[in-house]
């Protein structure tokens, strides 16, 4: 699904999101495997599970044509930055959710790109008859969490051990979700 462009500034950095157009997918292929290297935060070492520019194109027109996905992108002065995910099921038990995720390059941080790339597909996804989102965030990811937490996210559940980083530990994984309207089977 595509998106109106909206046009930000925080902490004196200005940007603009919007959904992803096939004309960014090799910005979008380097992107991503500078962010896998930059931090352990997401599931992914510097070079795994590569997507070449086009894979990206295929992601994104996929995306586009879906009204279940939504690609996002956060551009500084024609460079993007970040972006994130809404990928749907169309499973018809599944179709009431989305999975999101998110990355942000580190030299970006702190200038709101993660949470109001979240607040697009929040409000993208109220908008749309989608009543759940989901996603998973590293256990050490504390300001992620508390951003999620903001935005409606309850802690769903902990897969235990799930991940070994660099430093040999064994990390677990929040599984988060939130509800349109707070719709929750109790």
């Amino acid at each position: 699904m595509i998106i109106s462009q909206q046009l930000l500034s925080v902490n004196g950095l200005s940007y603009t999101i919007r959904s992803a157009m096939e004309a960014d997918a090799q910005q979008l292929s380097d992107l991503r495997l500078q962010i896998d290297g930059e931090t352990e935060n997401l599931d992914r070492e510097r070079g795994e599970a590569f997507i070449d520019g086009q894979g990206f194109e295929r992601i994104i027109n996929t995306d586009a044509e879906s009204s279940r996905n939504l690609f996002l992108v956060a551009v500084v002065q024609d460079r993007i930055v970040g972006f994130s995910r809404c990928a749907g099921v169309y499973l018809n038990r599944f179709a009431h959710k989305v999975e999101f995720g998110v990355c942000v390059l580190q030299e970006f941080w702190g200038y709101g790109i993660g949470k109001n790339l979240l607040q697009e597909s929040v409000a993208w996804a109220d908008s749309n008859h989608i009543t759940k989102m989901t996603l998973n965030v590293m256990e050490t990811n504390e300001k992620a969490i508390e951003l999620y937490k903001r935005f409606g996210f309850e802690v769903e559940g902990i897969l235990r051990n799930d991940k070994v980083l660099s430093d040999g530990n064994y990390y677990n994984t929040i599984i988060m979700g939130r509800f349109k309207n707070d719709r929750r089977v109790t």
